[in-house]
């Protein structure tokens, strides 16, 4: 079934998308179209040093919500304030590629962004000069496969970001592709 959502939107890129952004951008070779490249999860662990379940806890809704095992991410280096040694477990990466990519792209589009209260679109302004797009999340809840009744209270609150990795060569090619694919951009 998750295949199926992903040849739609991969086949309406490929036939649809990619010519109007042909147009659109003024690029002559079909082959500097922008298109997705990868999409990145990294989760910061609240009170990782206090008890290292939280890592583990945090990797099970982390594949939870895509599909994929996380990464987990260690200090690199000491921090005496904050008690951190060179090599704790401090949080988690998950990077998505292919049909993986596709489907949670279409799923963050579709069933997560719609289920944001009070929603009126994601910012603009959240590019890098490289045409990547960033999105912040302060708690989990808004993703179906998570069960706030099953998950510790403490965790459920976790943020987590999620950085969209194009082949835009700038903000306004990376702004033009992911309007083309449906994210909903707030209106001045």
């Amino acid at each position: 079934m998750q295949t199926k959502n992903m040849n739609v939107l991969e086949d309406k890129f490929k036939k649809e998308i990619i010519k109007d952004l042909q147009k659109k951008l003024i690029v002559k070779n079909v082959m500097d179209v922008p298109r997705l490249v990868k999409i990145v999860i990294n989760m910061g662990v609240r009170d990782a040093l206090a008890d290292g379940k939280n890592v583990d806890k945090a990797s099970t809704i982390l594949t939870q919500i895509t599909g994929q095992k996380p990464k987990v991410t260690l200090a690199r280096r000491a921090i005496a304030g904050f008690k951190l040694r060179e090599g704790d477990k401090i949080g988690l990466v998950v990077t998505l590629r292919g049909e993986r990519m596709y489907v949670f792209f279409e799923k963050l589009v579709n069933v997560i962004l719609p289920r944001l209260r009070d929603f009126h679109g994601v910012k603009k302004e959240s590019f890098d000069r490289s045409g990547n797009y960033t999105l912040g999340f302060t708690e989990n809840y808004v993703f179906p496969e998570i069960d706030p009744g099953k998950i510790d209270s403490s965790l459920a609150r976790q943020g987590f970001e999620i950085t969209i990795v194009t082949s835009a060569k700038d903000e306004k090619e990376g702004f033009e592709l992911l309007k083309a694919l449906g994210i909903p951009f707030m209106k001045n």
